[in-house]
């Protein structure tokens, strides 16, 4: 008898991985002629591989990775990318405030993310 475990978490996976549309990592198998080229994003490579390089991307894509964690529950990942987010791109997030906000206030897990703009918005209610 078998039975499955994790079947949200499995098919966030299998989303992720037929999301045609929202991709940043193109992996290309095979040699000419025969190449297939297959879209994923970056979590996928994370949840391969436990090493994710966010220096070659935008902060918005890191903004839907950090999302995308949450909704698959890699709490690890989610803790990683609010504190890289709020360390590193300090002033992406002041100019898309109202973006961050929104996105942080769709989840109860992103604390980090909603205290800083708690607190930006405490210091800079004119912003």
């Amino acid at each position: 008898m078998s039975r499955q475990f994790f079947s949200r978490l499995s098919q966030n996976y299998i989303e992720i991985l037929a999301d045609d549309e929202y991709y940043d990592v193109t992996i290309e198998v095979g040699s000419d002629p025969h190449v297939k080229i297959f879209r994923a994003h970056m979590i996928i490579l994370y949840i391969y591989g436990g090493i994710i390089s966010l220096n070659e991307h935008e902060p918005s894509e890191i903004l839907e990775v950090l999302v995308a964690s949450d909704e698959i529950l890699l709490q690890e990942l989610v803790d990683y990318l609010q504190d890289y987010l709020i360390e590193n791109k300090y002033e992406w997030i002041e100019q898309h405030f109202e973006l961050t906000y929104q996105k942080s206030f769709q989840s109860n897990s992103l604390l980090e993310l909603q205290k800083f703009c708690t607190d930006f918005m405490a210091k800079s209610p004119e912003k």
